[in-house]
């Protein structure tokens, strides 16, 4: 039976519980869906926000208050679900490794680059400690799906307007590299193995009309270890499923 996981960035959580959270995940029923940007804790929520028909959710915070975050709603008790194990990026709720029986989700929200590259340092750190820590699930024998909101466009394909955006956080050659990196380490972009055209995107600005006129980037990400991908069967962006800048994403798993 074919399992659905959905990860989005939902640019917080208590917002898009006003904008049909709930009816698109009640309508879909995804086997695992995967938040970043929660910006919350559980106790702001309801318990039916919090558990809602044959979910568990599991949250982890950023220390600062109504920042970053990331949780997961999952219909399947997982085997655990753990941080990444590095202070500077747990402390900023950026991961969740949430292990199966025969894989391992990793759902992150990495950091932005931010303007005049101040946070170009914490991301490229972060990228390299998510490279390292995939590699090390992936030589224990066990398949990793890398979820969630990259912040990186990797490719001219990936936005718009790429000629206009070479110094813009999420389009730095650093961080382009990067993502070049870890690919080349064994991994592989589902929704570019099975979509090259480009036009696709899963972020939006909310100025200028832009998500109207599909000026958008895609910075929104499922990657596995290239041993997994057989058992990938599709991978979809939602772009009609409003209520955040960004718009759910999706992969089929057999």
């Amino acid at each position: 039976m074919p399992s659905e996981i959905i990860s989005w960035n939902v640019n917080g959580m208590r917002s898009v519980l006003q904008k049909g959270f709930l009816e698109f995940l009640d309508r879909e029923r995804p086997e695992i869906l995967c938040v970043q940007e929660s910006r919350a804790l559980p106790g702001d929520l309801t318990p039916e926000q919090c558990e809602p028909k044959g979910y568990t959710s599991y949250w982890m915070p950023a220390e600062k208050k109504g920042y970053s975050g990331v949780a997961v709603y999952t219909r399947k008790e997982p085997l655990s679900v753990t941080g990444l194990g590095a202070a500077e990026f747990d402390a900023e709720g950026r991961v969740q490794a949430i292990e199966y029986p025969n894989f391992t989700l990793v759902n992150t929200y990495f950091p932005n680059s931010q303007p005049e590259r101040k946070r170009i340092d914490y991301k490229l750190d972060f990228v390299n400690a998510i490279r390292k820590f995939c590699n090390k699930l992936v030589k224990q024998g066990k398949h990793v799906i890398l979820c969630g909101d990259y912040n990186i466009a990797h490719t001219e394909i990936d936005l718009a307007r790429p000629k206009q955006n070479e110094e813009s956080p999420g389009y730095l050659p650093e961080e382009r590299e990067a993502m070049t990196g870890f690919l080349e380490a064994g991994y592989v972009d589902t929704f570019r193995h099975f979509c090259p055209e480009p036009g696709h995107y899963s972020w939006w600005s909310y100025r200028a009309n832009a998500r109207e006129n599909n000026v958008g980037w895609r910075i929104d990400y499922h990657c596995v270890d290239r041993e997994f991908l057989p058992r990938v069967k599709a991978a979809r962006i939602w772009n009609e499923v409003t209520g955040s800048d960004h718009c759910p994403v999706s992969i089929t798993i057999k």
